[in-house]
């Protein structure tokens, strides 16, 4: 406490960082979380990572008796954006699984079965939410929480400071823009192989209800597609789970190579 109270301005601007992370990142910003257990571990990982952080180009903005001004409180808001925007990406790579499940969803007849997501707290399709959860524990197996927070956090208080974010801002437009086409492109390479193959079925069913009128083949093909969909999603899940994997690995380099274009660090 008394190491915290001595560096209190340093604690508070690594604190901010690690609570907008926590608050933006997918399984802690749920609700189910609760607010108290949110800022305690932020308060544990600022003060863990307080003596890594490299807070030097902080010096001139802050008062020589360490007491606070406008510009501790833009350092700030600018430290919280910096979490802001590891936790976004990171959400836009589960947001890829979430989507897949979508378009899965609605060739196989499941898109009016929503429920809401506490995962990605919006309102999701069944399959949008069974991949965001085998997404999760891919995640979750493969350590890389801990990778997140023992590596990436930590090299980000090496590498990026809000003055550089703000004299970078342009790289920063282009790494976001980079995520968001990337998330359909992941969506459409994990839904296209049951997408194509229901759409065929579809095609198919309709040319019989041509050839036979008598019989309502289109509302009969559906449990057809729904026990395709799941065959097919059991046949594939070995394939999907290493594409989710790859993901995460190429979602983490895109970072690294964002803290090396802008204060050259890295994942370490």
């Amino acid at each position: 406490m008394d190491k915290i109270l001595l560096n209190a301005p340093a604690f508070l601007l690594v604190f901010a960082r690690c609570f907008a992370l926590i608050m933006t990142l997918p399984l802690f910003s749920t609700r189910a979380v609760t607010r108290i257990a949110k800022v305690a571990f932020a308060g544990y990982m600022a003060f863990f990572m307080l003596g890594n952080a490299d807070l030097t180009l902080y010096n001139s903005f802050l008062g020589q008796d360490g007491a606070f001004s406008l510009y501790f409180v833009f350092l700030v808001l600018g430290e919280a954006g910096i979490g802001v925007i590891i936790g976004f990406y990171i959400s836009i790579i589960f947001a890829a699984f979430s989507t897949a499940g979508q378009f899965t969803a609605f060739q196989m007849g499941f898109s009016a079965a929503s429920t809401y997501d506490a995962m990605a707290q919006v309102e999701n399709p069944l399959m949008g939410q069974f991949l965001n959860f085998v997404a999760m524990l891919i995640f979750m197996q493969n350590k890389w929480f801990q990778r997140l927070f023992l590596g990436g956090l930590t090299a980000s208080f090496k590498s990026i400071t809000a003055i550089s974010i703000a004299q970078t801002n342009q790289t920063l437009v282009t790494f976001m823009l980079k995520g968001l086409t990337k998330l359909f492109a992941d969506a459409l390479i994990i839904a296209l192989p049951v997408m194509g193959t229901l759409m065929l079925i579809t095609i198919c069913t309709g040319l019989l209800s041509k050839a036979a009128p008598q019989m309502n083949l289109l509302s009969e093909g559906f449990p057809v597609m729904i026990l395709t969909a799941f065959f097919l999603i059991m046949v594939l899940m070995p394939e999907m789970a290493d594409f989710f994997e790859r993901s995460f690995a190429g979602g983490f380099k895109a970072l690294e190579d964002l803290f090396i274009s802008i204060g050259g660090g890295g994942l370490k």
